[in-house]
């Protein structure tokens, strides 16, 4: 069995005169769950599609377990797919919307129903075969969309942002469900959503997206701890970005300066004494306390606070230069009224990068 359950080698898509897919390239390995992430018109679902097969591309192919399946039309491609409107058939009851793709591949009766039965138990929807779709609540619509995919046994699932049109409640119960269901049925999966928590929150890898391109591919602790660019950096959660200077190497570490602040950060190649950069420091990665604690904490002043219960985000300032920094669990308000604190930043949470233009 191929190592590579999905590759997808040098795509391109255009739609007349726009670039959708600029030569994007990935793989994704057997049972692996990978999330596409990126803001509107990034060519996310572009990729999905052209995937599934409803896109062809100008150049470049797609490959399943070793063999190109580029020229294959989508039904003969063996996938299964929720959409994000989940597109089921109001006419029909939960077990009929279910048993459709079988019911097409013209299975006997005694294997749809004992298919369809198995699918709705494993979306955790066992007794509900004979209710109407109509009847159902958003997030039972999803699992009957869920197990209609899962129903046919496919060799891939996609996922084309199936909880956008939840509430925030049942999509975070949804998205465990999902990733539970995928897992246990070993389901090679491509996710695209452009909700930063819900890709965090199941994703094995993230592939960061941005104007038809790759940005960067990694695990959610990579992809969130170490962003290589300003796009994802600001993309995936809130970040302090703060242009800066290399003053000094001093070992494995650089000595940078951002107006009057200076700072220590981990080495990077590529970045020599002297070389302008840019700093992306995240908010809860500024430790605060009223008295100094190392040598490497350097004094600011509070010049706002807004209370969100489980934190605090404040608004710092140093000589030139402000922060924004999260206190977790607060035990009591921080100005305003310029209080003065010390704060600190872990040479390992100032992540270094080259600079560039904003989005």
């Amino acid at each position: 069995m191929s190592k590579i359950a999905i590759a997808v080698e040098g795509v391109t898509v255009r739609f007349g005169d726009s670039v959708a897919l600029r030569s994007v390239s990935l793989t994704i390995e057997p049972g692996e769950l990978m999330l596409l992430l990126g803001p509107s018109g990034c060519g996310k679902s572009t990729l999905l599609r052209t995937i599934a097969g409803f896109v062809v591309p100008e150049a470049g192919r797609v490959c399943f377990d070793g063999t190109d399946v580029t020229p294959v039309p989508p039904h003969q491609r063996h996938i299964g797919m929720v959409f994000q409107s989940f597109a089921l058939f109001p006419h029909l009851s939960v077990g009929e919307n279910v048993a459709f793709g079988l019911r097409e591949q013209k299975r006997p009766r005694a294997e749809i129903q004992e298919r369809v039965q198995r699918a709705l138990s494993d979306v955790k929807m066992g007794g509900l075969a004979v209710r109407r779709v109509d009847q159902l609540s958003g997030g039972e619509q999803q699992r009957v969309a869920l197990a209609r995919a899962l129903v046919t046994r496919p060799r891939c699932l996609l996922l084309d942002e199936p909880l956008s049109n939840l509430d925030a409640g049942l999509r975070h119960s949804m998205r465990e469900e999902i990733r539970r269901v995928c897992k246990e049925h070993g389901l090679t999966t491509l996710y695209v959503t452009h909700d930063q928590k819900e890709a965090l929150a199941i994703a094995d890898r993230i592939a960061v997206m941005r104007a038809g391109r790759l940005e960067q591919l990694g695990s959610p602790w990579e992809v969130y701890r170490t962003p290589r660019s300003r796009s994802v950096a600001t993309f995936l959660g809130e970040t302090n970005l703060l242009e800066a200077r290399v003053s000094s190497r001093e070992g494995e570490l650089l000595r940078v300066k951002a107006g009057e602040l200076e700072l220590m950060a981990q080495a990077r190649p590529g970045f020599d004494v002297g070389a302008r950069v840019l700093l992306s420091i995240r908010p809860e990665c500024i430790r605060l306390s009223a008295t100094r604690r190392s040598e490497a904490a350097f004094q600011v002043s509070a010049v706002s606070s807004g209370y969100l219960g489980e934190l605090c985000e404040h608004e710092l300032s140093h000589a030139d230069v402000t922060l924004r920094a999260y206190e977790l669990n607060p035990q009591s308000l921080r100005g305003p009224g310029g209080s003065q604190l010390w704060a600190e930043v872990s040479p390992g949470d100032v992540v270094v990068l080259e600079p560039e233009p904003p989005a």
